[in-house]
């Protein structure tokens, strides 16, 4: 509802330069994404593929962080439900200088502090450790709490799959957000259709999540979540909004495995490892950038 936003200005318009950026680092992400599951040859390629550009939207541009401090007290904070698309943050904090580049190499071999999923006592730059889909949330929640307690001021993003808005823990969490007014929390839904069983909606549906999300008391927002401009302008008006006094959800229409064609859409890809050919063959699609 673009009635619910602050006014536009200039600073909410990414330029072209800033678009350029962020898609290859939305590009990086698929292409480390790959890298890494070789090195463990299994790994959940296309639910990394379906938020990459919004990994790299936050990361690089609208949450307030310091490179190389991933414990400035600060910094906004970011939880994630899909714990499983964890491999496709690791890249980004080595980028940020949170640990050495090194560890990537040793991803999930014995002894590493990188492992399929985050692990907030062994990684730093991860904010919740998860796994279990539907304590992201919840979890969220008492980051905003203990915000309250000690008088400091962040945002906390919260992303979660599809899948996992049928966990009730989810809305019980939902309700409590709403009730305590927090208008620091932005959640986003990886709305790419798709679960470890299959289709959302054959599983359990979900829909309608709009209005699911507004009679709970939040304020509802849908993008492309593969249009970088798009989730750029929307991710910093409401990082930047002071009016509002509820939470936030943003709705994300995305691909399951966006940007390699044969993954597109095909469950089978949910957890998996490329063989050298289509490894080669995703490598350059992500690369020659029609995504």
């Amino acid at each position: 509802m673009a009635s619910d936003l602050p006014v536009l200005t200039n600073d909410d318009m990414p330029d072209a330069e800033t678009i350029a950026r962020l898609t290859e680092r939305a590009q990086f992400i698929r292409l480390e994404t790959i890298r890494l599951i070789d090195i463990a040859k299994t790994g959940h390629y296309s639910s990394v593929f379906s938020a990459a550009e919004i990994f790299s939207v936050l990361y690089y541009d609208v949450m307030t962080l310091r490179h190389g401090e991933p414990h400035w007290d600060e910094r906004d904070r970011f939880t994630i439900g899909k714990g499983h698309a964890a491999v496709g943050l690791f890249p980004i904090y080595a980028d940020l200088g949170y640990f050495p580049k090194q560890w990537l190499d040793d991803y999930t071999k014995l002894g590493s502090p990188l492992g399929d999923h985050p692990d907030m006592r062994k990684v730093p730059g991860v904010d919740f450790s998860s796994g279990s889909i539907g304590h992201a949330l919840s979890n969220a929640v008492g980051i905003l709490l203990a915000q309250r307690w000690t008088g400091r001021k962040y945002s906390v993003f919260c992303m979660m799959g599809d899948g996992e808005m049928q966990e009730g823990q989810v809305w019980e969490a939902a309700i409590f957000a709403a009730h305590n007014r927090m208008a620091q929390l932005i959640a986003i839904v990886d709305r790419n259709g798709f679960q470890l069983d299959g289709r959302v909606d054959d599983v359990m549906g979900v829909e309608p999540l709009d209005e699911k999300w507004r009679s709970f008391g939040w304020e509802v927002h849908t993008v492309d979540g593969h249009d970088v401009a798009a989730v750029t302008q929307l991710l910093r008006r409401l990082r930047r909004d002071e009016t509002r006094a509820r939470p936030a959800v943003v709705i994300a229409k995305t691909v399951k495995g966006k940007g390699v064609s044969y993954m597109e859409t095909e469950p089978g890809w949910h957890l998996g490892w490329l063989d050298k050919a289509d490894a080669d063959a995703a490598i350059a699609e992500i690369t020659a950038g029609t995504i």
